[in-house]
């Protein structure tokens, strides 16, 4: 799949060159003129790399509120940045990090180590032994992410003890069924989520795909309706 990535990548980099140019524009002129965020991410076999986004949130955000969650209205995410997120363009530059080899297209996608905690060991080390992607399952399953941790004072608990262990499930199911029809599906599905919104429904499709936890329910109600 390393052609497809590279040939993909490629020829969107070019096709999305005048919205880059942009958004660096854009970055440069407003919030804390910083146009792009480098964050160390856990990649194959557990090595680390940097990841390329465009800057979103105030600089020190990390350290700042939920560190590492962010939820819809989170107070940390600037004007700009806000857009940007909501339209994905933010994870843009991260074309390059396809080129380069840290990611491929479509894979369990890469975290920060403090979001791994809530992952079972045994499901980490067989998540790590693929190379993780710019969108996969995951991703795409969890698009409102951060709407549904707007409803928590505190995310964590929920996030560490609900929402990564089962981002851990969707993950191993991809490397399961790991196809190159299901890598073309699942760069259709990105590119539909982010035009029209969630598409999580379209994944009951998939044989023996993961039963989505009681505490999950009330955010895909749609899910739940289809039991």
């Amino acid at each position: 799949m390393r052609i497809f990535d590279i040939i993909i990548s490629l020829i969107g980099l070019v096709f999305m060159c005048p919205i880059l140019i942009f958004v660096c524009l854009i970055l440069f002129c407003t919030g804390e003129h910083k146009i792009f965020y480098f964050q160390n991410r856990i990649g194959l076999n557990g090595n680390k790399f940097k990841v390329f986004k465009f800057v979103t949130m105030l600089e020190n955000s990390p350290n700042i509120g939920s560190g590492t969650i962010t939820s819809k209205n989170d107070p940390r995410i600037l004007p700009v940045g806000r857009v940007l997120r909501k339209t994905k363009i933010n994870e843009l530059p991260q074309l390059a990090n396809v080129l380069l080899g840290d990611l491929s297209l479509i894979g369990p996608r890469p975290h920060v180590a403090r979001d791994l905690e809530g992952v079972p060991n045994d499901l980490l080390q067989e998540i790590m032994r693929c190379k993780p992607g710019l969108s996969g399952v995951g991703s795409i399953f969890f698009r409102n992410e951060e709407e549904i941790l707007q409803a928590f004072d505190d995310p964590r608990p929920f996030y560490d003890s609900v929402v990564a262990p089962f981002k851990a499930e969707l993950e191993l199911w991809y490397i399961k069924n790991k196809s190159l029809r299901l890598y073309f599906v699942l760069i259709i599905l990105t590119v539909t989520t982010v035009i029209f919104g969630n598409t999580h429904s379209q994944f009951i499709r998939f044989a023996d795909f993961p039963a989505l936890p009681e505490e999950l329910e009330p955010y895909f109600s749609d899910l739940s309706r289809q039991k």
